[in-house]
């Protein structure tokens, strides 16, 4: 064995019968140094003739230690070895021995504990071999802290990736953060540390010590911890795999048999920090519990269909809205434990609402306890900065050329949904993800083996992460926040797209906003930032979003955007959402637009819930809730959201009148609907225009409404349509346009 045998330097100390017999000094010495690459070699039991074994233990700060039988008797009193707290003892014995350590403290403190070296390897062979591999769960289901039982003991099994390490100890609450005493065991072939601690209980805080190839110590949070402190500290806590209780078996089942592009989806984003804070309590968060409590009947009673959360796996930073976690596999603990989190989910589920999670796979934070430098080399992170990290954020991207990396954020895309029962996946930044010379100057890239700046690993890991999410089979999404002309994001895999579900449409959010910040006198000008999202609405399957991003950092808020008096800012508002709502796309808005937020988003205070008590916010609020309620009852504004033949324009060209109108048909073609927007605050007094039916067309929404504080100009519930053709339509409708307002119209036949 490693660090026995040979006659020089021997440790034989005829004075102490308890002595080892066989060990060298310098191996002693090592151990006690935490410098020895294989403690498995050294402690535990050895044998070291047939009918004897010798039993080591290094337990600084120990008076005595004995070896206890397991009918509590004592087998023999361990030699001190070494001062520092190195003890052996002789058994005779031709069987390998089961013991505990019986450790006396002095002082009377005494305990009595299973030795860690005396247990035989965590992982198997196969799991070893699975680390590469993206189609396997082999990263959440063995490494990390996992609650196991080995040889009728029940404790925690640590395993981490670490291949160029000279040493790495667990170190917490249970060791005193000492690296000497629970080093780890390496398995060569795949690079992997691993150790099974008896007796832990969850709850336990803990880290990583390793020790580079140079002799640096670092000192960091597990991968795949499962929990985490609540920042600003950072040690890992013990938790194991999460196994919830679930109770919406109802949804899961509903969710699997819907066609996500046929659906209506109505998102509403929402960052947990800020979406209410109580400053009668020191300013402090709401927990999952009270989010449950008071967040879903709230987004469910808006009639949204998805709440979506900003990033929720552990972060440091509060200023980074969790868009540059450190453990991957932890809610974070600033609202509670991952059980509560997961109990929050299922709250959702069964008020029947969705959750997608904004999922973070194109960087991570240098802070020292994360992932950068793991263990003393480039492991997670491309070597070259050019490649491997992000001036714009200051943060580490992942190397995708490696199976590993691959492998671990593809099966941590999986534990969101399949152990937390999430609806999907929102992956943030993917435009920084597919070009290597994204936001870099010539000369601060590196191009691909073709000359191209496309990143070809990166391609294709989005690739098998949306075949792997798919693959499941229970009626997930992911969406890509991509915001390039990319073609196929939202297409395929075997057609040669990227495979996602849904791609955000930027185009459309920059440009319609840019045409609604115009006073409406000069909106005749940029009628074409109202149309042009039309040549391409049917490329991907869109979602409209107006997210957080838009409304920080000097942007306002939505309100804010929009000129003129106060009147005529909330009247723009309400036209541009049921603008938006009648559009061909899913919806998703950031959270206290719904209520028209006047100040810009802080992620460090809640959301100004005082003003729904005005008129105006509250007419805003009751026109989201109208609008979702609308957008969910009509097929012909959902079924279609993403196909040419449910979308025909009516009016496109009226940019002196600053009026657009267009139908919309669902899967039936007896589903139609028309919206019409009037973008100037002048009232059009019958505005005639061409529509492709006969019958009645009735007002379900018209943003000029009483009810949302508008003028209350309207038609009188709706009108009908007349046999006089117009606009290359066999008919068409006279009607009251009301001053910036949108009206949305169901037809009815007869």
């Amino acid at each position: 064995m490693k660090g026995e045998t040979g006659d020089a330097n021997r440790l034989t100390r005829p004075d102490n019968p308890f002595s080892s017999s066989v060990l060298r000094e310098d191996t002693i010495a090592s151990i006690i140094k935490a410098e020895h690459g294989d403690p498995f070699s050294v402690l535990g039991p050895h044998q070291v003739a047939p009918d004897l074994w010798e039993i080591r233990a290094f337990v600084p700060g120990a008076r005595a230690v004995s070896i206890i039988g397991s009918d509590e008797t004592v087998l023999a009193r361990m030699g001190k070895v070494d001062q520092a707290g190195f003890f052996a003892a002789a058994l005779a014995g031709d069987v390998r021995p089961g013991y505990r350590l019986r450790i006396d403290w002095g002082s009377g403190a005494s305990e009595t504990r299973h030795d860690p070296y005396a247990f035989g390897e965590v992982l198997s062979t196969e799991d070893l071999s699975k680390l590469r591999s993206p189609s396997e769960d082999v990263w959440s289901r063995r490494f990390g802290g996992q609650q196991i039982e080995m040889d009728g003991v029940r404790g925690f099994s640590f395993a981490v990736w670490a291949p160029n390490a000279r040493r790495v100890s667990v170190i917490g609450d249970f060791n005193s953060w000492d690296g000497r005493c629970h080093p780890m065991r390496l398995r060569h072939q795949a690079g992997v540390w691993e150790l099974f601690v008896p007796e832990l209980v969850a709850g336990i805080r803990y880290k990583f010590e390793i020790m580079t190839a140079v002799g640096t110590l670092l000192f960091k949070a597990d991968p795949l911890s499962f929990a985490a402190e609540r920042p600003p500290a950072t040690a890992s806590v013990l938790h194991g795999v999460p196994q919830y209780s679930w109770s919406d078996a109802e949804w899961l089942a509903k969710r699997g048999a819907t066609k996500a592009r046929r659906a209506p989806m109505s998102i509403y984003e929402c960052h947990l920090g800020s979406w209410m804070r109580l400053p009668q309590e020191n300013n402090r968060y709401l927990s999952y519990a009270e989010l449950g409590e008071q967040l879903i009947p709230y987004v469910r009673d808006l009639g949204f269909t998805h709440l979506e959360l900003l990033p929720i796996a552990e972060y440091p930073f509060d200023g980074s809205w969790g868009y540059q976690p450190v453990s991957l596999f932890a809610p974070t603990s600033r609202f509670g434990s991952p059980d509560e989190f997961a109990q929050f989910i299922d709250k959702a589920h069964r008020a029947g609402l969705g959750v997608l999670l904004d999922w973070v796979p194109g960087h991570f934070p240098n802070d020292p306890h994360g992932l950068a430098n793991f263990d003393g080399t480039h492991l997670y992170e491309h070597a070259d900065p050019r490649q491997g990290f992000h001036k714009d954020w200051g943060t580490c991207i992942y190397n995708y050329g490696r199976d590993e990396i691959v492998s671990f954020l593809i099966d941590n895309a999986r534990f969101w949904i399949e152990r937390y029962h999430l609806d999907g996946l929102r992956v943030d930044a993917v435009a920084s993800m597919l070009y290597l010379d994204y936001s870099r100057r010539s000369g601060e890239w590196i191009p691909n083996r073709y000359g191209g700046n496309e990143n070809l690993e990166a391609i294709a890991f989005l690739r098998h992460m949306n075949e792997a999410v798919y693959a499941l089979g229970q009626g997930v999404a992911t969406v890509a926040e991509e915001s390039t002309s990319w073609p196929g994001v939202s297409h395929p895999t075997y057609t040669g797209g990227l495979g996602f579900g849904f791609k955000w449409n930027m185009g459309w959010m920059h440009d319609t906003l840019r045409y609604i910040s115009h006073d409406p006198i000069h909106r005749r000008h940029h009628h074409e930032n109202l149309t042009f999202g039309l040549l391409y609405a049917f490329s991907e399957n869109f979602i409209l979003p107006i997210s957080h991003d838009e409304v920080v950092h000097g942007k306002r808020s939505l309100l804010g955007r929009m000129p003129g008096d106060r009147w005529q800012r909330f009247a723009n508002l309400r036209a541009y959402l049921g603008f938006m709502w009648g559009h061909p796309g899913k919806k998703l808005l950031f959270m206290g637009s719904e209520f028209g937020q006047e100040r810009e988003w802080n992620h460090d205070v809640g959301l100004d819930w005082d003003l729904v008590q005005n008129a105006d916010h509250r007419g805003v609020q009751q026109l989201i809730r109208d609008l979702n309620k609308v957008y969910r009852e009509l097929p012909a504004l959902h079924e279609r959201d993403c196909e040419t033949s449910g979308f025909q324009w009516l009016v496109s060209d009226d940019r002196d009148n600053s009026v657009i109108a267009w139908a919309r048909r669902g899967a039936d073609e007896r589903s139609l609907a028309v919206v019409v927007s009037n973008f100037t605050p002048v009232p059009r007094i019958g505005y005639r225009f061409g529509v492709p039916e006969p019958g009645e067309y009735r007002e379900m929404i018209n943003t000029d409404a009483a009810i949302y504080a508008g003028s209350n100009m309207g038609n009188a519930g709706g009108v009908r349509a007349e046999p006089l053709s117009s606009h290359n339509q066999p008919f068409s409708i006279s009607l009251v346009l009301p001053p910036l307002a949108t009206l949305i119209l169901e037809w009815r036949p007869g």
